[in-house]
């Protein structure tokens, strides 16, 4: 199913007869004309206020009017920043991603991956969990991977970045999320007698998010998946499994 604000942004862009959810569809009477400076003053001036709204339209209004200026990269830089702030997601990415592809080694690509995972993480949010506080962990995760990989690739490859302490936090997290997703797909099998394909989705658990809480139920399935296949090899390794690292489960054993 579509996100819903992926689908209100469509519905936008038709209503106002565009073809997609553009990043510089500022009014041009919106924001008065000033030199390039003076515009990033006041957007500045707008995010100190906590009006990311306004900011970006002034920053919007500084990409339309000087699109290669000096100031070019970091107003790009506080865009997707105020994207996010107005969960406004569509446009954050797209700005993000259109930053990454002009400017690959640029110094501030540490930042740039980490409010683009904070983005993907906020997409991820569904409509039950924001208005009712309901942890839907059987929605698509596809956003949760996509944010792994992004604060992953800061964790692993630009190690000493400021953003890298919080980055591995916030994967711990998708690990969980991750794990509980495919979890909810290995019951969903197993309850349905399909242990070839629950026994499957179980390793994946093991196999990719073991240290997560997701681990222990995990293999409970697999044990019994492969007791209801006959798989008495297969069986005895992961009750073996079990009692290594859940030794008080009633699966556990030899």
């Amino acid at each position: 199913m579509m996100k819903l604000n992926r689908t209100l942004c469509l519905l936008a862009a038709l209503a106002a007869g565009l073809g997609g959810c553009s990043w510089s569809d500022t009014k041009p009477d919106s924001v008065e004309d000033k030199s390039p400076r003076q515009l990033y003053t006041d957007a500045q001036a707008s995010m100190a206020e906590g009006d990311y709204k306004r900011a970006a339209e002034i920053l919007q209004a500084h990409n339309s009017r000087y699109p290669y200026g000096e100031l070019s990269n970091q107003v790009n830089l506080d865009l997707m920043y105020c994207f996010y702030k107005n969960e406004d997601n569509e446009k954050g990415l797209q700005t993000a991603d259109r930053f990454i592809n002009a400017n690959p080694s640029h110094r501030d690509l540490d930042y740039v991956y980490y409010i683009r995972g904070l983005i993907l993480m906020q997409m991820d949010t569904d409509l039950l969990h924001s208005i009712f506080n309901v942890d839907r962990y059987d929605r698509d995760p596809a956003y949760s991977e996509e944010a792994f990989r992004d604060f992953g690739f800061i964790v692993n490859q630009m190690e000493d970045s400021k953003y890298a302490p919080d980055a591995k936090v916030r994967m711990l997290y998708l690990k969980n999320r991750l794990a509980r997703y495919y979890l909810s797909i290995a019951e969903y099998y197993f309850n349905r007698r399909a242990y070839v394909a629950a026994a499957n989705r179980s390793k994946k658990i093991i196999d990719s998010f073991y240290d997560t809480a997701s681990a222990e139920d995990a293999l409970e399935i697999m044990i019994k998946s492969y007791s209801k296949l006959g798989l008495t090899d297969l069986e005895h390794e992961a009750r073996k499994l079990m009692t290594a690292n859940f030794p008080d489960n009633m699966l556990a054993g030899t």
